[in-house]
Protein backbone atom coordinates (compact mmCIF):
# COMPACT_ATOMS: atom_id res chain seq x y z
CA UNK A 1 0.00 0.00 0.00
CA UNK A 2 1.66 3.43 -0.87
CA UNK A 3 2.69 6.13 1.41
CA UNK A 4 3.00 8.73 -0.70
CA UNK A 5 1.55 10.57 -3.18
CA UNK A 6 1.65 13.43 -5.95
CA UNK A 7 -2.53 15.79 -5.66
CA UNK A 8 -2.70 17.95 -8.43
CA UNK A 9 -4.91 18.64 -11.88
CA UNK A 10 -1.60 19.86 -13.76
CA UNK A 11 1.05 17.33 -14.91
CA UNK A 12 3.01 19.84 -16.46
CA UNK A 13 3.17 22.15 -12.85
CA UNK A 14 4.00 18.96 -10.99
CA UNK A 15 6.58 17.64 -13.58
CA UNK A 16 8.07 21.39 -13.60
CA UNK A 17 8.38 22.16 -10.18
CA UNK A 18 9.78 19.00 -8.98
CA UNK A 19 11.93 18.38 -11.80
CA UNK A 20 15.85 18.20 -11.81
CA UNK A 21 15.37 14.81 -10.32
CA UNK A 22 12.92 16.36 -7.15
CA UNK A 23 10.22 13.96 -8.39
CA UNK A 24 13.03 11.12 -8.19
CA UNK A 25 13.50 11.87 -5.02
CA UNK A 26 9.85 11.57 -3.62
CA UNK A 27 9.88 8.06 -5.37
CA UNK A 28 12.64 6.91 -3.40
CA UNK A 29 11.28 8.06 -0.08
CA UNK A 30 9.14 4.45 -0.09
CA UNK A 31 5.87 3.30 -2.08
CA UNK A 32 4.19 6.21 -4.00
CA UNK A 33 1.16 6.13 -6.14
CA UNK A 34 2.40 7.02 -9.62
CA UNK A 35 -0.28 8.40 -10.89
CA UNK A 36 -0.82 12.62 -10.66
CA UNK A 37 -4.28 12.22 -8.27
CA UNK A 38 -6.85 15.15 -8.89
CA UNK A 39 -10.63 15.05 -8.59
CA UNK A 40 -11.50 13.37 -11.39
CA UNK A 41 -9.61 10.01 -10.53
CA UNK A 42 -10.10 9.45 -6.89
CA UNK A 43 -12.54 6.78 -7.19
CA UNK A 44 -9.79 4.76 -10.02
CA UNK A 45 -7.10 4.79 -7.43
CA UNK A 46 -9.24 4.59 -3.96
CA UNK A 47 -8.01 1.51 -2.77
CA UNK A 48 -4.08 2.91 -2.92
CA UNK A 49 -4.96 5.89 -1.59
CA UNK A 50 -6.17 4.50 1.63
CA UNK A 51 -2.75 4.16 3.28
CA UNK A 52 -1.46 7.51 1.81
CA UNK A 53 0.17 9.20 4.71
CA UNK A 54 2.61 12.02 2.67
CA UNK A 55 1.03 13.91 0.01
CA UNK A 56 3.28 16.49 -2.41
CA UNK A 57 1.96 18.86 -4.55
CA UNK A 58 2.42 22.30 -5.81
CA UNK A 59 0.46 25.17 -8.68
CA UNK A 60 -3.12 23.27 -9.56
CA UNK A 61 -3.53 21.81 -6.42
CA UNK A 62 -7.53 20.65 -6.38
CA UNK A 63 -9.31 22.42 -3.55
CA UNK A 64 -10.60 18.67 -2.13
CA UNK A 65 -14.12 18.77 -0.15
CA UNK A 66 -13.93 17.25 3.40
CA UNK A 67 -16.44 14.67 2.26
CA UNK A 68 -13.56 13.56 -0.58
CA UNK A 69 -10.51 13.92 2.03
CA UNK A 70 -12.36 12.09 4.44
CA UNK A 71 -13.31 9.26 2.22
CA UNK A 72 -10.25 9.21 -0.10
CA UNK A 73 -7.46 10.12 1.89
CA UNK A 74 -7.96 8.15 5.67
CA UNK A 75 -4.26 8.41 6.41
CA UNK A 76 -3.39 11.17 5.49
CA UNK A 77 -0.88 13.14 7.74
CA UNK A 78 0.63 15.98 5.75
CA UNK A 79 0.51 17.90 2.72
CA UNK A 80 3.41 19.56 1.13
CA UNK A 81 2.44 21.81 -0.73
CA UNK A 82 5.11 23.36 -3.05
CA UNK A 83 4.17 26.71 -4.26
CA UNK A 84 3.34 29.46 -1.99
CA UNK A 85 -0.53 30.23 -1.25
CA UNK A 86 -2.39 27.78 0.21
CA UNK A 87 -5.50 29.87 0.65
CA UNK A 88 -7.60 27.68 -2.06
CA UNK A 89 -7.26 24.47 -0.98
CA UNK A 90 -5.53 24.64 3.26
CA UNK A 91 -8.64 25.06 5.32
CA UNK A 92 -10.13 21.66 4.51
CA UNK A 93 -7.24 19.75 5.38
CA UNK A 94 -6.91 21.51 8.27
CA UNK A 95 -10.26 20.76 9.59
CA UNK A 96 -10.21 17.04 8.84
CA UNK A 97 -6.25 17.09 10.89
CA UNK A 98 -4.42 17.11 8.12
CA UNK A 99 -1.12 19.49 8.70
CA UNK A 100 -0.70 21.51 5.65
CA UNK A 101 2.87 23.10 4.63
CA UNK A 102 3.86 25.69 2.34
CA UNK A 103 7.04 26.64 0.16
CA UNK A 104 5.99 29.89 0.79
CA UNK A 105 9.26 31.26 1.83
CA UNK A 106 10.97 29.76 -0.73
CA UNK A 107 8.83 31.10 -3.40
CA UNK A 108 9.31 34.68 -1.40
CA UNK A 109 12.75 34.92 -2.63
CA UNK A 110 12.72 35.37 -5.87
CA UNK A 111 9.70 37.87 -5.92
CA UNK A 112 11.98 39.62 -2.96
CA UNK A 113 14.76 39.34 -5.44
CA UNK A 114 13.22 40.69 -8.99
CA UNK A 115 11.67 43.55 -6.51
CA UNK A 116 14.85 44.68 -4.71
CA UNK A 117 16.53 45.24 -8.72
CA UNK A 118 13.46 47.41 -9.80
CA UNK A 119 14.21 49.53 -6.70
CA UNK A 120 17.63 49.83 -7.31
CA UNK A 121 16.94 50.64 -10.64
CA UNK A 122 14.09 52.59 -10.25
CA UNK A 123 15.79 55.40 -7.51
CA UNK A 124 18.52 55.52 -11.05
CA UNK A 125 15.83 56.84 -13.61
CA UNK A 126 16.39 53.42 -15.51
CA UNK A 127 12.92 52.91 -16.24
CA UNK A 128 12.17 56.73 -17.30
CA UNK A 129 14.83 56.43 -19.37
CA UNK A 130 13.62 53.38 -21.69
CA UNK A 131 11.10 55.11 -23.64
CA UNK A 132 13.07 58.44 -23.91
CA UNK A 133 14.60 58.40 -27.72
CA UNK A 134 17.57 60.29 -28.07
CA UNK A 135 20.94 59.68 -25.80
CA UNK A 136 20.82 63.59 -24.89
CA UNK A 137 17.24 63.00 -23.83
CA UNK A 138 18.12 59.94 -21.55
CA UNK A 139 20.94 61.85 -19.73
CA UNK A 140 18.30 64.64 -18.98
CA UNK A 141 15.65 62.26 -17.65
CA UNK A 142 18.12 60.37 -15.50
CA UNK A 143 19.30 63.56 -13.97
CA UNK A 144 16.11 64.05 -12.31
CA UNK A 145 16.71 61.32 -9.91
CA UNK A 146 19.01 60.91 -6.92
CA UNK A 147 20.06 56.79 -7.17
CA UNK A 148 20.03 54.87 -3.67
CA UNK A 149 21.79 57.27 -1.44
CA UNK A 150 18.97 59.06 0.78
CA UNK A 151 15.72 58.23 -1.38
CA UNK A 152 12.91 56.92 0.55
CA UNK A 153 11.55 53.43 -0.53
CA UNK A 154 7.80 52.24 0.90
CA UNK A 155 6.60 48.99 1.45
CA UNK A 156 2.73 48.03 1.58
CA UNK A 157 3.09 44.78 3.50
CA UNK A 158 5.84 43.57 5.59
CA UNK A 159 4.89 39.93 5.12
CA UNK A 160 7.24 37.19 4.54
CA UNK A 161 7.94 38.98 0.66
CA UNK A 162 7.94 42.73 2.10
CA UNK A 163 10.27 41.25 5.28
CA UNK A 164 12.78 39.95 2.72
CA UNK A 165 12.80 43.20 0.48
CA UNK A 166 13.20 44.92 3.57
CA UNK A 167 16.08 43.34 4.70
CA UNK A 168 17.63 43.61 0.80
CA UNK A 169 17.36 47.44 1.21
CA UNK A 170 19.02 47.41 4.60
CA UNK A 171 22.17 47.06 2.53
CA UNK A 172 21.35 50.62 1.10
CA UNK A 173 21.45 54.33 2.42
CA UNK A 174 17.83 54.43 1.41
CA UNK A 175 15.20 54.97 4.19
CA UNK A 176 12.51 52.42 4.52
CA UNK A 177 8.54 53.14 5.52
CA UNK A 178 6.24 50.30 5.74
CA UNK A 179 2.51 49.95 6.20
CA UNK A 180 1.13 47.30 7.51
CA UNK A 181 -1.22 46.91 10.72
CA UNK A 182 -0.08 44.08 11.75
CA UNK A 183 3.61 44.84 12.07
CA UNK A 184 4.93 45.43 15.73
CA UNK A 185 7.36 48.08 16.78
CA UNK A 186 9.58 45.69 18.02
CA UNK A 187 9.51 43.94 14.34
CA UNK A 188 9.53 47.71 12.57
CA UNK A 189 12.76 48.15 14.74
CA UNK A 190 14.48 44.99 13.91
CA UNK A 191 13.68 45.53 10.01
CA UNK A 192 15.57 48.77 10.16
CA UNK A 193 12.25 50.65 9.08
CA UNK A 194 9.84 53.16 10.24
CA UNK A 195 5.68 52.48 10.40
CA UNK A 196 3.82 55.09 8.99
CA UNK A 197 0.05 55.17 7.30
CA UNK A 198 -0.84 54.36 3.62
CA UNK A 199 -1.00 58.09 1.91
CA UNK A 200 1.93 59.30 4.29
CA UNK A 201 3.72 56.41 2.54
CA UNK A 202 2.44 57.74 -0.86
CA UNK A 203 3.72 61.10 -0.06
CA UNK A 204 6.88 60.39 0.99
CA UNK A 205 8.36 57.73 -0.93
CA UNK A 206 10.35 57.96 -4.38
CA UNK A 207 9.72 54.38 -4.99
CA UNK A 208 6.29 52.25 -3.60
CA UNK A 209 6.57 48.15 -3.90
CA UNK A 210 2.51 46.45 -2.85
CA UNK A 211 3.28 43.39 -1.07
CA UNK A 212 -0.47 43.22 0.84
CA UNK A 213 -1.59 39.74 1.31
CA UNK A 214 -4.76 38.86 -1.17
CA UNK A 215 -7.56 38.49 0.64
CA UNK A 216 -11.42 40.59 0.49
CA UNK A 217 -10.33 43.10 2.95
CA UNK A 218 -7.63 44.38 0.87
CA UNK A 219 -9.21 44.23 -2.31
CA UNK A 220 -9.28 47.95 -4.06
CA UNK A 221 -7.13 49.19 -0.73
CA UNK A 222 -4.87 50.61 -3.36
CA UNK A 223 -6.74 53.74 -5.14
CA UNK A 224 -6.93 57.41 -6.24
CA UNK A 225 -6.98 58.58 -2.61
CA UNK A 226 -3.36 56.80 -2.94
CA UNK A 227 -2.08 57.01 -6.81
CA UNK A 228 -3.06 61.18 -6.63
CA UNK A 229 -0.34 61.29 -3.85
CA UNK A 230 2.57 59.95 -5.57
CA UNK A 231 6.01 62.19 -6.10
CA UNK A 232 6.34 63.70 -9.78
CA UNK A 233 8.91 60.80 -10.43
CA UNK A 234 7.64 58.09 -8.25
CA UNK A 235 7.32 54.35 -9.46
CA UNK A 236 4.89 51.92 -8.04
CA UNK A 237 5.80 48.31 -8.53
CA UNK A 238 3.10 45.85 -8.07
CA UNK A 239 4.29 42.66 -7.56
CA UNK A 240 1.30 41.32 -5.14
CA UNK A 241 -1.92 41.12 -6.78
CA UNK A 242 -3.44 43.41 -8.99
CA UNK A 243 -7.36 43.08 -7.28
CA UNK A 244 -5.78 45.27 -4.64
CA UNK A 245 -5.34 48.29 -7.12
CA UNK A 246 -8.26 50.30 -8.37
CA UNK A 247 -7.11 50.35 -12.25
CA UNK A 248 -9.14 53.03 -13.10
CA UNK A 249 -7.65 54.91 -10.46
CA UNK A 250 -4.48 54.14 -11.45
CA UNK A 251 -4.37 55.09 -14.66
CA UNK A 252 -5.70 58.46 -13.43
CA UNK A 253 -3.10 59.31 -11.76
CA UNK A 254 -0.60 58.04 -14.03
CA UNK A 255 -2.64 60.32 -17.17
CA UNK A 256 -2.57 63.39 -14.37
CA UNK A 257 1.39 63.25 -14.28
CA UNK A 258 3.35 61.57 -16.91
CA UNK A 259 6.51 61.75 -14.87
CA UNK A 260 4.86 58.77 -12.25
CA UNK A 261 5.71 55.31 -13.28
CA UNK A 262 4.11 51.73 -12.67
CA UNK A 263 5.63 48.35 -13.11
CA UNK A 264 3.05 45.90 -13.25
CA UNK A 265 3.80 42.34 -12.66
CA UNK A 266 0.36 41.48 -11.71
CA UNK A 267 -3.19 42.85 -12.82
CA UNK A 268 -6.98 41.99 -12.26
CA UNK A 269 -7.33 40.54 -15.10
CA UNK A 270 -4.35 39.18 -15.80
CA UNK A 271 -3.48 39.98 -18.56
CA UNK A 272 -5.18 43.17 -18.61
CA UNK A 273 -8.51 43.43 -21.11
CA UNK A 274 -7.87 43.57 -24.78
CA UNK A 275 -7.85 47.63 -24.75
CA UNK A 276 -6.75 48.43 -22.17
CA UNK A 277 -4.52 51.73 -21.89
CA UNK A 278 -2.22 50.10 -19.65
CA UNK A 279 -0.90 48.59 -23.27
CA UNK A 280 -0.15 51.89 -24.64
CA UNK A 281 0.94 54.25 -21.77
CA UNK A 282 4.28 55.30 -21.89
CA UNK A 283 4.68 55.67 -17.65
CA UNK A 284 3.25 51.63 -17.71
CA UNK A 285 5.51 48.88 -17.92
CA UNK A 286 4.01 45.13 -17.90
CA UNK A 287 5.63 42.16 -17.25
CA UNK A 288 3.89 38.08 -17.75
CA UNK A 289 4.03 37.60 -13.74
CA UNK A 290 7.43 36.72 -13.98
CA UNK A 291 8.57 38.19 -10.30
CA UNK A 292 7.96 35.04 -8.44
CA UNK A 293 9.40 31.32 -8.93
CA UNK A 294 10.74 31.39 -12.73
CA UNK A 295 12.25 29.10 -14.77
CA UNK A 296 14.59 26.71 -12.57
CA UNK A 297 13.23 28.94 -9.33
CA UNK A 298 10.87 26.61 -9.26
CA UNK A 299 12.40 23.96 -8.24
CA UNK A 300 13.57 25.20 -4.74
CA UNK A 301 10.55 25.41 -3.67
CA UNK A 302 10.27 21.34 -4.55
CA UNK A 303 13.74 21.39 -1.95
CA UNK A 304 11.37 23.33 1.01
CA UNK A 305 8.83 20.51 0.90
CA UNK A 306 11.23 18.25 0.58
CA UNK A 307 13.15 19.55 3.77
CA UNK A 308 9.37 19.99 5.22
CA UNK A 309 8.90 16.57 4.82
CA UNK A 310 12.40 15.51 6.97
CA UNK A 311 11.52 17.77 9.70
CA UNK A 312 7.95 16.19 10.01
CA UNK A 313 9.88 12.77 10.54
CA UNK A 314 12.74 13.87 12.28
CA UNK A 315 9.94 15.18 14.85
CA UNK A 316 11.79 19.07 14.26
CA UNK A 317 9.41 21.92 14.20
CA UNK A 318 9.08 23.15 11.01
CA UNK A 319 9.02 27.39 10.37
CA UNK A 320 6.71 26.46 6.70
CA UNK A 321 4.13 24.66 8.61
CA UNK A 322 0.15 26.89 8.30
CA UNK A 323 -2.10 26.79 10.94
CA UNK A 324 -5.68 27.67 10.65
CA UNK A 325 -5.17 30.55 12.55
CA UNK A 326 -2.43 32.11 10.13
CA UNK A 327 -4.89 31.62 6.94
CA UNK A 328 -6.60 35.58 8.02
CA UNK A 329 -3.52 37.47 7.35
CA UNK A 330 -1.13 35.49 4.82
CA UNK A 331 -1.25 36.00 1.27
Amino acid sequence: MATFAFLGESEENTNRVFGLGRKEKVFALGDCVRALIGRQNLEEHKAALKGVRYAFCTWGMPNFTMEQIKKYFPSLECVFYAAGSVQVFARNFLSCGVRVFSAWAANAVPVAEAVFAQIVLANKGFFHTLSVPSYAQKTETALAFKGNFGTTVGLIGAGMIGSLVAEKLGNLAVNVVVFDPFLSDECASMLGVKKVDLHTLFESSDVISNHLANNDQTAGMLDYGCFSRMKRHAVFINSGRGRQVREADLIRALGEEQGRLAILDVTDPEPPIEGSPLYTMKNVILTPHIDGSWGNEVVRMADDALAAYECVISGQPCKSEVFASMLATMA
